[in-house]
C-alpha cells in the first residue's frame, strides 16, 4: 500500500510503501473488542477491600456477666455494633487484572492500524519537527493539513520537544512515541499521523 508523505504544512514529498502485513490486514471487531477491553481494565487499580469481623485483632472475651448486668451478653469486641469491630457486610477485594495473549495484543494493533489505513484515516509526514514550542505557529503550520476533529501523532523513538510542547495546550491532539503506539488511542482518534521513522519502527517492532 503506497501513501504520499507529506510536511506538516501540508506540501507533497514523494511516496512510503506501507507494509500489508501490518497497514493491509482485515479488521475483526471481536479482536479489536478483546484488546481494548483488555486496556482499559489494566487501567483500573484494585479495589480495596475492608476489615470484617474476622479481619479485626480484638479480644474474644466475654467481658460482662451472663446474666444481671442488664446489657446483652457479648462476648467478641469484634462484632460489627461496637467502634472498632469489623464492617458488616463489607466490601471484598477486587483485582482487574486481566490476562490475554501476546499474539492477541499484537494482532489487535496492526488491525487497529489497518482499520484507520483503510478507511482513509492515516497520513504520513516526513518529521514533526517545528522551529518553535508556540502553539500559535504550529496551529499555523497545520492549517494546510486536513484533519479530523481528534488527531494522534506518532514519532520515531521519541517526540520532538517543540511540537510536544506547541500541542500540549491543543484539545483532541494527543502524541506518542512509536513505543506507545496502541489499540485504544489509535481506534479513539479520527485522524492518525505517522512520521516516517514511526512508520519504520512499527513494521519492524512486528517483524522482529
Amino acid at each position: 500500500m503506497k501513501v504520499n508523505v507529506t510536511s506538516l504544512d501540508g506540501t507533497t514529498g514523494g511516496e512510503v510503501e506501507l507494509a500489508d502485513a501490518v497497514f493491509g490486514i482485515t479488521p475483526r471487531a471481536d479482536i479489536l473488542h478483546r484488546v481494548v477491553t483488555w486496556q482499559l481494565e489494566n487501567r483500573r487499580g484494585t479495589a480495596r477491600p475492608t476489615r470484617e469481623r474476622s479481619d479485626v485483632a480484638r479480644t474474644g472475651k466475654k467481658f460482662g456477666r451472663q446474666k444481671g448486668g442488664g446489657t446483652a451478653r457479648h462476648g467478641d469486641r469484634a462484632a460489627p455494633i461496637f467502634i472498632g469491630g469489623g464492617k458488616a457486610h463489607g466490601a471484598r477485594k477486587r483485582d482487574f487484572n486481566p490476562s490475554l495473549p501476546k499474539k492477541i495484543r499484537s494482532l489487535g494493533l496492526k488491525m487497529a492500524l489497518s482499520s484507520k489505513a483503510q478507511n482513509d484515516g492515516v497520513i504520513v509526514v516526513d518529521s514533526l519537527a517545528v522551529e518553535a514550542a508556540k502553539t500559535k505557529a504550529l496551529l499555523a503550520v497545520l492549517s494546510g493539513m486536513t484533519l479530523g476533529r481528534k488527531v494522534l501523532f506518532i514519532d520515531g523513538d521519541a517526540v520532538d520537544t517543540n511540537f510536544r510542547l506547541a500541542s500540549g495546550n491543543l484539545m483532541n491532539m494527543d502524541v506518542l512515541p512509536a513505543v506507545g503506539a496502541n489499540v485504544y488511542d489509535i481506534l479513539n482518534h479520527d485522524t492518525l499521523v505517522l512520521t516516517r521513522a514511526a512508520v519504520e519502527k512499527l513494521e519492524a517492532r512486528f517483524n522482529g
